[in-house]
């Protein structure tokens, strides 16, 4: 019997023009940063870091997920500015609200609760919600530069979310997979 395991993660995600804008700017790093990383997946604010599934067990996974959406309220989001993990990361910075810190870590504690997933990492840290824009194949020599370039430079969005969205990688990018609304 095929044990297959599926790698996903649970984010929220920006409504379409913000997606655009957001992507506009990793392909921008894309073109004068050589860090394609970023593109990969859409723009998302990470909730639930990557965890692996049993492929036959999705419909578990996805009614747990809308179980909890059903319950919690859409959440408004604020995108303010850049800011860096040295010497790798540069993000959108995301305010930290208490409705993000809140639904962030009920999402962890449910997660574990109802299916074992745990994410030994993020919980030993603070959350710090993020949208990245360049990550991981940006050079320390290039961090430094376009940082100098971003860290003043202004970038403001507000929206609410409402959904949690289900992300799966197919073996090259990041895709989603599906949509909870949140709607208590």
């Amino acid at each position: 019997m095929n044990q297959s395991k599926q790698r996903f993660f649970i984010a929220l995600v920006p409504p379409p023009d913000i997606q655009q804008h957001i992507t506009e700017i990793k392909l921008y790093f894309a073109a004068h940063y050589n860090s394609r990383g970023a593109l990969n997946s859409p723009p998302h604010i990470t909730l639930q870091p990557t965890f692996e599934w049993l492929a036959e067990d999705i419909p578990k996974l996805e009614e747990s997920l809308k179980e909890f959406s059903a319950n919690r309220l859409p959440i408004p989001v604020t995108l303010s500015g850049f800011a860096a993990f040295a010497p790798r990361v540069i993000y959108a910075d995301v305010v930290k609200s208490p409705e993000l810190l809140d639904i962030h870590s009920y999402l962890m504690s449910y997660m574990e609760a109802t299916l074992g997933i745990v994410d030994r990492v993020s919980q030993s840290r603070p959350f710090v919600p993020h949208m990245t824009v360049a990550f991981r194949d940006l050079t320390k020599d290039n961090f430094q530069t376009a940082w100098l370039e971003f860290a003043g430079r202004s970038l403001h969005f507000e929206f609410t979310a409402s959904a949690l969205t289900l992300l799966l990688h197919d073996g090259s990018r990041w895709n989603i997979s599906n949509q909870f609304p949140l709607s208590a």
